[in-house]
């Protein structure tokens, strides 16, 4: 049977074979989509370095247009970035007339902008704020030289009293000329409060009247009268307008304490209103940006993958398919070989060698203990066979013996001549009934039938039955037996388990001991007095035919199957049987059973 080729399908090779090529395009596939994504990514970071570009130019046009009223003078600002960036950059009105552009390309009647270029309606997604005006974008509130001086004073007064306080700060402009003192240590408990008290900033005379102005702006815009509005500023002048009831100034999201989202809201609107209308003249108005390639209308980024490129992709990958499959036929070809020494092993019946750590020396390991296990297997069974042949020869001996001297004349036929007969053949029959039991027992078909017993009643039973051998060897013989338990146990067997037990104890142990029988709950107890069990022959006394006295001396003991068949009954009523003993002082067999209602439910059974 070894000799037979395996067959291809069947073979470890080609299932390698077909797993490494699976295996191969899965890596030609996601080599494939890394190098798309690579393409991918390097697109989006070219997307991502023309957003930066777009983005560093159009902040370049809003400083430019915050602070220039038009955009004459943008030519060579745009020119000197535009060979920085080696792009066309173009600036037109809203109707596509062109204002500035640094390279004389295609038009670009229909080309997307990159972005409108307006201080005072800035696009949020490039400059990434939430305020629709330029904060460069004063107009009117810029200070004069005068007045940047007096507050810069009072910037430096602050400042020192705030070093005083053992605190560092710096003062900052903000782009009107406004000086603003900024703590670059932090102070949580507020300390330098009363160095702002004593060095305020009050708005000046420029700051004053566009302040007004922008007052009547918004208050006709609300419909206030003159004499009902006023408009007060915070440090980054940003407008407010309050009641004139209160003198100080109120975040705009609280202009009055009566005030609804929806007013506060019309508010603002009208303040951000006004505030473009008071700033127009002194901007430049909104033109269109284009950033284009210098030599095109459009900014395109393309990939073009030439036909010898295509032949390399396909050479490298025709390379990389031969020789995963050589690999792959020379590693099978490898694990093959120790399979084989296997299989030469088994059929051999010979140990398997062990040469790798891998799955394939775990198999033959396996194999291995499996070659043990059959063994062992061999062994008992060979002495299972001489164990029951020594059995049965001894009352079949005796029988022959009986019978033959009587055919002689050399014994009477008598009464007693039958009773020996009979008590041989009794024991011949018991021998049988115990290999029976286990026969059953490893065939799975040892059926027990339960039903309500009492255990007092079995035990007074069995007790009663064994005081005659009992009080022959000299053993007290007892019960205890606590309540009146109840077990859903077949009673026959019931009393097997029982009877065996008691025998068992009663046969070892010495006259003037004692075996007491006791019951609690679901537990069983048979416990005596006699020689004891030694620990290292603990894990034996369930196996068949085993016992202490090798020489199988049937006055010393009885045929090795009881304690066998009794524990196969205990687990065959779901219970669990255990044994403790100690040498000189006896023995104790435990068996546990099911409570009542578990093996109800276990069985089927509502008796």
């Amino acid at each position: 049977m070894s000799g037979r080729r395996v067959p291809i399908r069947h073979s470890l090779v080609t299932r390698l074979l077909v797993t490494s090529v699976l295996i191969a395009i899965a890596s030609i596939a996601a080599t494939a989509w890394l190098a798309a994504r690579t393409a991918t990514r390097a697109i989006s970071q070219e997307q991502g370095r023309s957003l930066a570009e777009n983005t560093s130019v159009y902040d370049m046009l809003v400083t430019y247009a915050a602070s220039h009223p038009d955009w004459s003078g943008v030519a060579p600002l745009i020119a000197r970035r535009a060979a920085e960036l080696d792009r066309r950059i173009t600036l037109m009105t809203e109707d596509r007339a062109v204002v500035a552009d640094t390279f004389p390309g295609p038009p670009l009647r229909t080309a997307r902008p990159a972005a409108v270029v307006d201080p005072l309606n800035l696009d949020l997604g490039l400059t990434g704020g939430t305020d629709r005006i330029d904060r460069r974008a004063v107009g009117p509130f810029r200070m004069s030289t005068v007045e940047r001086a007096e507050l810069r004073e009072l910037a430096e007064m602050r400042l020192s009293c705030i070093r005083r306080y053992g605190f560092d700060g710096r003062v900052e402009e903000h782009p009107n000329g406004r000086p603003e003192v900024i703590l670059t240590t932090p102070d949580p408990h507020d300390l330098t409060r009363e160095c702002v008290e004593r060095t305020p900033e009050p708005a000046v005379r420029s700051e004053i009247r566009a302040l007004r102005s922008l007052s009547r702006l918004a208050g006709n815009c609300l419909g206030l009268d003159e004499k009902t509005r006023r408009l007060e500023v915070l440090p980054d002048f940003s407008a407010y307008l309050v009641a004139d009831r209160d003198s100080l100034p109120l975040p705009r999201e609280a202009v009055r304490s009566d005030v609804d989202a929806a007013q506060a809201a019309r508010i603002s609107s009208c303040v951000e209103k006004a505030r473009r209308t008071l700033l127009q003249p002194y901007v430049a108005p909104a033109v269109l940006l284009f950033i284009t390639a210098p030599d095109a209308g459009t900014d395109q980024t393309t990939f073009t993958l030439s036909g010898a490129n295509t032949v390399r992709i396909v050479t490298v990958t025709g390379a990389v398919l031969v020789a995963t499959i050589m690999v792959t036929v020379l590693v099978g070809r490898r694990l093959i070989r120790p399979l084989q020494a296997l299989t030469d092993a088994v059929d051999r019946q010979r140990p398997a060698p062990v040469s790798t750590p891998d799955e394939i020396g775990r198999l033959a390991r396996a194999l291995n203990d499996s070659v043990d296990r059959r063994d062992r297997a061999e062994a008992q069974r060979r002495a299972m066979v001489s164990d029951v042949a020594h059995e049965l020869r001894t009352p079949l001996t005796n029988i022959r013996s009986w019978l033959e001297a009587a055919q002689d004349d050399l014994a009477p036929t008598d009464a007693q001549l039958l009773g020996l007969l009979h008590e041989e053949a009794v024991l011949l029959q018991h021998i049988i009934d115990d290999l029976t039991d286990l026969a059953a027992a490893d065939a799975g078909t040892l059926r027990i039938h339960p039903e309500p017993t009492s255990v007092r009643d079995v035990l007074t039973q069995v007790v009663e039955s064994h005081r005659g051998t009992a009080q022959a060897s000299g053993v007290q013989l007892t019960v205890q037996i606590v309540d009146d338990p109840v077990l859903l146990a077949d009673p026959v067997r019931l009393r097997q388990i029982v009877g065996n037990l008691v025998s068992n104890a009663i046969r070892y142990t010495p006259s003037g001991g004692s075996v007491t029988v006791g019951a609690h709950g679901n537990t069983i107890t048979v416990r005596d007095t006699g020689i004891g069990i030694a620990a290292q022959n603990l894990p034996k006394i369930f196996d068949r035919f085993w016992r202490a006295d090798e020489s199988r001396n049937r006055a010393t003991g009885g045929s090795g199957l009881g304690l066998a068949i009794t524990q196969h009954l205990v687990e065959a009523h779901g219970g669990a049987l255990t044994v403790q003993s100690v040498i000189g002082e006896g023995t104790a067999f435990t068996s546990t059973f099911p409570a009542p209602h578990s093996a109800i439910e276990k069985n089927g059974t509502t008796e």
